[in-house]
């Protein structure tokens, strides 16, 4: 089984890149993307990237807010378009994350294949981004995420799971094939609208495993070394404040203060405004204050 999971993780890694590769070949051979598959590419990249921290992180992993059964099917189906795993591996993955943080159980912690020789901090990036995939043990589904094995609408979207990458790849594809009336236009938005924002977007939500550990600032003591990188905040809709979410995981708002940028938490705010989620998880201000940092309020990893 383990053999299984190495060989879909090499494919997953692998194959957006070689698709990224012959996208930017096609274009060097004259044949530069058309505002379709540039507009595809950026619609796809904010749907599915929404799926996995508005629905597999903030939803399904931390149960921060409650939703309607099509919401909740919505955001499944767009976080395994991701094609970063089924829904049910990836919430458990993540709960195993959470409750072993930096310990050697942590399935990818940038410290615990870090070490002092030449080159080991880059070693622990290296893990913790991609190599972790290729040698971590399986993680346990019946033993973090019962809940969700047990819930039919989650069970039936993770099973299906080839099935939404599979669409996710030929969704682009179909649209900027009708757009440009051409085969070579469908390729077009296959290689841009699909292999390329899928690279894209598991390279942005890997960093909160990997960036997210090693760079950046830490205003809330945890017991962890997650922190706060301003400069992913906004490419992946939010993750980048780490050590917040770190610090308060069941909160739905991973950016606590005004200028933190949020999508996700924004996007959250407005499916409760619109009557779609309800009992939205979010710390008090004495919360926020119990935990700040004595040391220093921000303090740099």
């Amino acid at each position: 089984m383990q053999s299984v999971q190495r060989r879909f993780a090499l494919i997953t890694i692998v194959v957006p890149f070689l698709g990224t590769i012959a996208a930017i070949v096609l274009w060097a051979s004259s044949q530069p993307p058309a505002m379709a598959d540039l507009a595809i590419l950026a619609v796809m990249y904010v749907l599915t990237s929404l799926g996995i921290t508005v629905g597999f992180h903030r939803h399904f992993s931390h149960r921060a807010f409650q939703a309607r059964p099509v919401l909740r099917a919505g955001l499944g189906i767009l976080g395994s378009m991701a094609a970063q795993g089924t829904l049910i591996y990836w919430a458990a993955t993540h709960r195993r994350h959470h409750q072993f943080a930096e310990q050697a159980f942590d399935p990818h912690s940038p410290y615990v294949r870090e070490s002092g020789e030449p080159f080991g901090r880059l070693r622990g990036f290296w893990h913790s981004h991609i190599g972790w995939m290729l040698e971590s043990q399986m993680t346990n589904t019946v033993k973090f995420v019962p809940d969700l094995i047990r819930d039919p609408l989650v069970s039936r979207i993770s099973g299906l799971f080839p099935i939404w990458v599979i669409l996710g790849l030929l969704f682009p594809a179909v649209v900027s094939g009708l757009v440009s009336a051409s085969w070579m236009g469908a390729l077009s938005g296959l290689l841009w609208g699909g292999f390329v924002r899928m690279f894209l977007v598991h390279h942005m939500m890997w960093t909160s495993g990997s960036t997210a550990h090693m760079f950046g600032t830490s205003p809330f003591e945890t017991p962890d070394k997650s922190t706060n990188n301003f400069l992913l905040a906004l490419p992946n809709l939010g993750e980048a404040w780490h050590n917040n979410h770190h610090a308060f995981p069941n909160s739905a708002r991973f950016g606590l203060q005004w200028w933190e940028i949020d999508i996700g938490g924004w996007t959250i705010r407005a499916f409760e405004r619109l009557g779609w989620a309800w009992d939205v998880h979010d710390p008090t201000q004495d919360m926020i204050a119990a935990k700040r940092n004595r040391n220093t309020t921000a303090s740099l990893r």
